[in-house]
């Protein structure tokens, strides 16, 4: 643990950033894998497939995953969509 107000600091403030960033990767993990276990015939689907790829986007932005990682799974997830 450290001494240094300044450091003692910098702990709790990434201890916060941490629980954000897991939070939000697990929603956007969370929209992704409802969409792939649609149903073909779901009503929904188009719906899911719009959250999925907003929370894509949201992660990217934020910096938690990669723009091409995010374009890739985007990508994907139409091709999905579309079969």
């Amino acid at each position: 643990m450290p001494v240094i107000k300044s450091a003692i600091e910098r702990v709790k403030t990434n201890e916060k950033a941490n629980k954000r960033n897991a939070s939000q990767l697990n929603q956007m993990r969370t929209a992704v894998k409802k969409f792939e276990k649609a149903d073909a015939n779901a009503d929904n689907r188009e719906e899911l497939f719009n959250n999925a790829v907003s929370a894509l986007d949201h992660a990217a932005s934020k910096g938690l995953i990669k723009a091409n990682k995010a374009a890739r799974n985007k990508s994907r997830l139409a091709n999905m969509l579309n079969k």
